[in-house]
């Protein structure tokens, strides 16, 4: 699990270049999990 996190993190933070790019892919992250509940 702990594995998990660390490459989803790297992927995110590899995905975009800044922290605002951080910000908003964690929001869209959090904002598709609200939705399947």
């Amino acid at each position: 699990m702990r594995k998990l996190a660390l490459i989803a993190t790297l992927l995110a933070l590899a995905g975009c270049n800044t922290v605002a790019g951080v910000g908003e892919d964690v929001s869209a992250g959090a904002r598709t999990v609200q939705d399947m509940f």
